[in-house]
């Protein structure tokens, strides 16, 4: 991917950040900001169900498309408010569950098959140092709602937002390039990978799920 492409997409994201913050601050029960917020879920369960032929997928497509028009329907306020929460704790226990199955006794961490993807064989201490980088990610991820639900228990509804939409992502890409930028301090001696293969591995390891 050529620069120009990777600053219009990260531009893009921003932009629709910034868009969802504002949307979720200030106008959460409006249907047409409950179509931009839920919009890229719902197209996103309905693209690997109709895709992959995934019937789960399609329910709870249809089960979230069902109880967003109910609520909306029906004094959204805080119950609204609530679906914005629990979606994105759902979107991180996910995540968490992806990488937390991965660490089972007899299973490959999933940042040990990323890594076996850009180098096809590992030593054992980049195994060690993958595994413990996936369990790291599970525990971001469980983190991660748990700061949710205090924010959201604790302080205005705009904070929450804010932390969601803005925050959440740059916590992802600072461990992301941090974790990078720290490895071969830590661990010189590694094979030097770039971001953009480790996104690519990512994407294969995704694809092949």
């Amino acid at each position: 991917m050529t620069r120009w492409r990777i600053a219009a997409v990260a531009t893009a994201l921003a932009g629709y950040a910034l868009l969802s913050h504002a949307l979720m601050a200030w106008w959460p029960e409006q249907p047409w900001s409950i179509a931009v917020l839920f919009g890229p879920l719902l197209g996103g369960l309905l693209v690997a169900g109709l895709a992959r032929r995934h019937r789960p997928s399609l329910v709870g497509a249809a089960g979230l498309g069902g109880v967003l028009w109910l609520v909306q329907q029906h004094d959204g306020g805080s119950r609204v408010e609530m679906l914005y929460v629990l979606q994105h704790a759902a979107m991180h226990a996910v995540m968490a569950y992806g990488f937390g199955i991965t660490l089972r006794e007899g299973s490959t961490p999933l940042i040990t098959q990323m890594a076996v993807r850009l180098q096809r064989s590992l030593p054992d201490a980049q195994r060690v140092y993958t595994r413990r980088l996936t369990a790291i990610w599970c525990g971001y991820f469980i983190g991660m709602i748990g700061v949710s639900l205090l924010i959201y228990r604790l302080t205005p509804w705009s904070w929450w937002s804010f932390y969601c939409n803005v925050l959440t992502p740059l916590a992802a890409i600072g461990l992301f390039v941090g974790e990078y930028l720290l490895r071969y301090r830590l661990h010189p001696e590694f094979e030097r990978v770039t971001l953009a293969s480790a996104w690519q591995a990512w994407r294969s390891v995704d694809a092949a799920r």
